[in-house]
């Protein structure tokens, strides 16, 4: 029988490190194109330590998610690091005022921790379902720069991106609410990539009036897109807004990467406002987070859609069975890269794809990566320890 550890130390690093090729949109929150350009980003490593000799480790989150580690940090002192669903539990309460970004890094080094205990990647602790996954690629932002500058830009990068063997392509447009170009880009790339490329579009919230989003939404239905993402000023959470949408086109939408947890995943569903479940450990309480809202879809007979790419991600992924695409993003013609080299033995870039246009899943103990600690310690700007 294995002993119990308990939780005795947590910490945050803070990094820093530079983007070549990289600027920011119209309003600076969006990365895009800009050749030239120096993109100074932060990052963060989160450690639990265990009295076991095991430390369970996680790259990501933002400052205001270890604002709220910072709440709750004491609360894990002594805990049994085995026991996540009663620490996802306590965490979701108490952080209830809050949108609970602080449960994610918690609850994804414990699962980190619990393979390094039993020897077996997470994947196979929530019950393995694949070893590979397909993958779309999901694109920058839309720039005036020189990169995704209009829809045949984007339309020539989806036809390089089925070249190197991705079978679906996601179009992450211009900001401005500028429509006719959104629904020209729309357009122009199935025209481009033909028939059999699975084609998604998010435009990120950018779109000014229910009624802009219903043109885009029309010309989905033209271009046969295989989901339509976050369109509207509401913010991606108006479900009587898109059960409205839902009435009057016929692809489906896919939604709920900003509301935050299982319940109101669920709501959406129940609205009839949501088609494709999309999902986040970072945003849904980690791991535990994503696998109860993809198992409650699951139980709805619908698919889910994790977002974004990482470690996590792919063990989750790889344990269930309702769920179609690995985001490969953000990626650009022009940028080598878009994420800082953060591990030794991983990497979410454009080229990290298979032939298949599949990604693999790590199979070492835990998530199975290893941290580039000498890199993370020649970039550290922050440290912080709670014990």
């Amino acid at each position: 029988m294995v002993a119990q550890p308990k939780i005795r130390r947590v910490t945050v690093h803070q990094y820093q490190y530079e983007l070549d090729d990289v600027g920011k949109d119209y309003n600076g929150f969006n990365m895009v194109y800009l050749k030239g350009g120096k993109s100074q980003a932060k990052g963060y490593v989160f450690t639990v330590e265990t009295d076991a000799g095991i430390t369970g480790e996680w790259a990501g989150g933002s400052a205001e998610t270890y604002a709220q580690v910072g709440m709750i940090a004491q609360y894990l002192i002594g805990k049994n690091p085995l026991e996540r669903e009663l620490i996802y539990n306590d965490l979701k309460r108490a952080l209830r005022k809050n949108d609970r970004f602080g449960i994610a890094p918690v609850d994804i080094a414990l699962w980190d921790i619990a393979g390094k205990l039993y020897n077996a990647p997470i994947y196979q602790l929530l019950g393995g379902y694949r070893k590979t996954l397909p993958a779309y690629a999901s694109t920058t932002h839309g720039d005036e720069n020189g990169g995704l500058d209009s829809p045949d830009a984007y339309a020539d990068f989806a036809v390089q991106c089925r070249e190197r063997g991705y079978p679906a392509f996601k179009i992450h447009g211009w900001g401005r609410g500028l429509v006719q170009r959104e629904v020209a880009t729309v357009l122009k790339v199935r025209e481009k990539v033909g028939p059999d490329m699975d084609l998604m579009i998010d435009p990120a919230c950018e779109l000014n009036t229910w009624a802009d989003v219903l043109k885009v939404g029309r010309a989905c239905d033209e271009a046969r897109f295989f989901w339509y993402e976050d369109p509207g000023k509401d913010g991606g959470i108006s479900a009587f807004g898109y059960k409205k949408l839902r009435q009057l086109i016929k692809t489906p939408l896919c939604l709920g990467e900003h509301v935050r947890t299982l319940e109101p995943h669920v709501d959406f569903i129940v609205a009839d406002a949501v088609d494709y479940v999309h999902t986040d450990a970072t945003y849904d309480g980690g791991i535990t987070g994503l696998m109860k809202i993809a198992h409650a879809v699951e139980g709805f007979g619908l698919d889910v859609a994790i977002h974004a790419p990482g470690p996590a991600h792919r063990h989750c992924f790889a344990a269930l069975r309702n769920c179609n695409y690995y985001e490969m993003g953000l990626v650009n013609p022009k940028l080598k890269s878009t994420k800082p080299p953060i591990y030794r033995d991983y990497r979410d870039e454009l080229d990290s794809v298979d032939a298949n246009g599949h990604v693999p899943v790590p199979q070492g103990p835990g998530l199975g990566v290893q941290i580039d600690w000498e890199w993370v310690k020649k970039h550290e700007v922050g440290k912080v320890v709670y014990e």
